[in-house]
């Protein structure tokens, strides 16, 4: 099979699960749209988690031209990507249970916050306890997932649950349980994952449902543009200066 048909394959697939989100999910996406823009409406903060791979769709909506100034990255040393050494560091610690409840204790995310938990497969015991931790804390807890592997694998949590069962909102990515799309004559292992497509696509979709709940509040959305076009820094000092108190990823 040639590479051109091969690449093809993976952006119909890609396209095809991003439509599927697009109507399936919409409901969803407008509640936690909703929840977004209610938070920052009542002077809330919000905070996006994601380990390994789901963390990049959380730095997605993170201090970046056209998104909320008030998203904030909720890191925890070691699992927020593939920096660490070895690699595989960052796979375990997502199994060790009570590393979530010390990353909250000692955060600023407190009742009435919104938390954003990404995690494609939601077994590992770091995405259900920060859920359950959040939740018992007072936050709104978002879930941007993939229900599927909720009935096709076992919880790594000692309750035997899921992040989707300890969420206000649960977003479905409707990713299938192995997370690569394509097969192909003489290639072992399926491959072309595209989860971090449909779940990045996903967070912007929440967030442009924020903005639109916000303006029609009478709210300006407190959005960052680019800081490579003309104006760009100016606008974005004044707005973090005027959300100063709810961002965390500036001193």
């Amino acid at each position: 099979m040639s590479e051109s048909k091969l690449a093809g394959q993976f952006f119909d697939a890609a396209i095809s699960l991003l439509e599927r989100v697009r109507d399936e999910e919409s409901a969803n996406v407008a509640a936690a749209g909703a929840a977004i823009a209610g938070a920052v409406a009542a002077g809330g903060r919000l905070f996006a988690f994601g380990a390994g791979h789901s963390s990049l769709a959380a730095q997605d909506v993170v201090y970046r031209a056209g998104g909320f100034a008030v998203m904030n990255l909720l890191a925890v040393p070691g699992v927020v990507g593939v920096d660490v050494m070895p690699a595989t560091l960052g796979s375990a610690l997502e199994r060790v249970d009570g590393l979530a409840s010390a990353v909250l204790a000692s955060s600023p995310a407190a009742a009435g916050d919104v938390l954003v938990i990404i995690s494609l497969s939601g077994r590992n015991a770091l995405p259900v306890e920060m859920a359950m931790k959040a939740r018992e804390l007072g936050l709104t807890v978002i879930g941007v997932t993939s229900v599927a592997y909720a009935t096709e694998t076992s919880s790594r949590h000692l309750t035997g649950t899921y992040l989707k069962d300890h969420c206000d909102i649960v977003l479905d990515s409707r990713i299938a349980v192995g997370d690569a799309e394509l097969t192909a004559d003489g290639i072992e292992a399926p491959f072309a994952p595209a989860s971090t497509v449909v779940t990045s696509a996903l967070m912007q979709a929440m967030m442009a449902a924020a903005a639109g709940e916000l303006v029609g509040r009478g709210i300006e959305p407190p959005l960052l543009r680019s800081g490579n076009v003309d104006g760009g820094p100016e606008w974005n000092r004044r707005v973090m200066t005027e959300y100063g108190d709810r961002i965390f990823y500036r001193h």
